[in-house]
């Protein structure tokens, strides 16, 4: 589970949506979990086995006649149907996840483990095992009357046809479940509304802050060393409101903060109880999430290409592939405002703004030193840039940037002088243009 800032915090004197809380963003993690979901198929499903017992009293005699043999013969056959089938839905999960963790990337792998189209499916399996489990038990004690036995015989009917949507459901999905391009997609996605949520709010609705910590601040520090999952700056606004603080931020979410690195610097009183309260704003953990924390997914993006690019797999297609994505995903940042000019809506905290030139370093940079060696790569890397920059001119600087740092690569690992040259011609009509 993820740790919290709060725990031993040392308190140091220096003279001198995205925007969710904490508890909101812990839910939507905890729901995103396997167990969750089937837990709530098994509970459905006993439902469905056990009511018709209490139920089957308040019915009038139905004029439908089910023997126990008939429905207990179905029982038998879903139960130990439903087995095998979960069994092989296992380690088809868990074969997918290998490959995304060999072809793609281990820091992929959790979006596979969220995928909910799985879960459903094998929380359909678990649930149907269990209904059919409980209805043979149930019957064989004689449990149910004769009203019971039709209405269990009438859902063990719907549990069928839930079985078989499920099953073509579960066929169709598992033919790019855990690819290449599957796993790249979920990457790209989860990366966008990250990215949307900055835009729209570039400093998740704090003021904009320059770095420079006012005299009389003091440093709060964090007991451990871990990333930094989540920022409430909600609950920071509430608390700097209450207590007549200014709050100043100096890490993003997603940077890895230790003893050493303040995690804020406070402006006002401060007791035991208020910094823990301060502490408990952010969400520690040993690994990066996508949600508050958009170069994180440019990384992983960006890892995809360089395994791409590998000697082992040598599939510069799919690196072509990410440049194209990161074209899509980095071009909406022109039309965000201003981190200056953008709406506060979490008064008494200050944050400083993501920044264009970070998110450019972590999607374009790895690509130009890995497909250094290739032409192919780097022209369509110095294309991308290209793109990117005639759409809007905050894009030009970091653009130009690359495309030189691409070029000063392609120098030293090319082989062919005529490809150098090429590569040369690219990078110096589009940095002098």
């Amino acid at each position: 589970m993820p740790r919290h800032g709060c725990g031993k915090l040392w308190l140091l004197p220096v003279w001198g949506r995205g925007m969710i809380s904490k508890w909101q963003w812990l839910l939507a993690q905890l729901t995103r979990t396997l167990w969750i979901r089937a837990t709530l198929y098994v509970v459905l499903a006993l439902a469905a086995a056990l009511l018709a017992v209490p139920l089957e009293h308040w019915l009038p005699t139905l004029p439908v006649d089910v023997g126990a043999d008939a429905v207990d013969r179905i029982l038998d056959i879903l139960a130990s149907s439903m087995l095998a089938v979960t069994t092989f839905s296992l380690s088809v999960m868990v074969a997918a996840y290998s490959t995304a963790t060999v072809n793609v990337t281990p820091r992929a792998t959790r979006l596979l483990m969220q995928d909910t189209t799985t879960q459903n499916v094998l929380g359909t399996f678990i649930g149907s095992f269990l209904f059919s489990l409980v209805g043979l038990v149930a019957l064989s004690t004689g449990a149910y009357g004769e009203s019971g036995r039709v209405m269990l015989f009438a859902v063990t009917l719907l549990v069928i046809a839930l079985i078989v949507v499920t099953i073509l459901r579960w066929i169709e999905h598992l033919s790019r479940f855990g690819r290449v391009g599957d796993t790249t997609e979920r990457v790209e996605q989860v990366t966008t509304g990250a990215l949307a949520e900055r835009i729209a709010n570039p400093c998740l609705g704090a003021h904009c802050w320059d770095g420079e910590v006012p005299p009389g601040c003091r440093p709060l520090y964090p007991a451990d060393s871990f990333y930094l999952q989540h920022l409430d700056v909600l609950t920071l606004s509430e608390l700097a409101e209450e207590h007549q603080l200014a709050l100043y931020v100096p890490v993003q979410p997603g940077a890895f903060v230790h003893p050493a690195q303040p995690l804020l610097w406070v402006h006002g009183q401060l007791n035991d109880d208020l910094q823990c309260a301060l502490c408990d704003c952010f969400t520690l953990d040993s690994f990066r999430s996508f949600d508050q924390d958009p170069r994180f997914g440019c990384s992983v993006l960006s890892e995809i290409a360089s395994r791409a690019l590998s000697p082992a797999v040598n599939d510069p297609g799919t690196a072509i592939d990410i440049l194209g994505r990161g074209v899509r995903l980095l071009a909406p940042w022109a039309q965000g405002p201003v981190p200056q000019q953008a709406e506060v809506s979490c008064q008494g905290v200050w944050l400083t703004p993501l920044a264009l030139d970070d998110l450019f370093d972590d999607l374009f940079g790895p690509i130009a030193r890995d497909g250094a060696g290739r032409i192919d790569v780097q022209l369509r890397l110095v294309k991308s840039l290209q793109a990117l920059a005639a759409q809007h001119e905050c894009f030009v600087a970091p653009a130009r940037r690359l495309a030189t740092e691409a070029l000063a690569l392609g120098e030293q690992s090319l082989l062919l002088e005529v490809d150098r040259q090429r590569l040369r011609s690219r990078v110096e009509g589009f940095v002098q243009d």
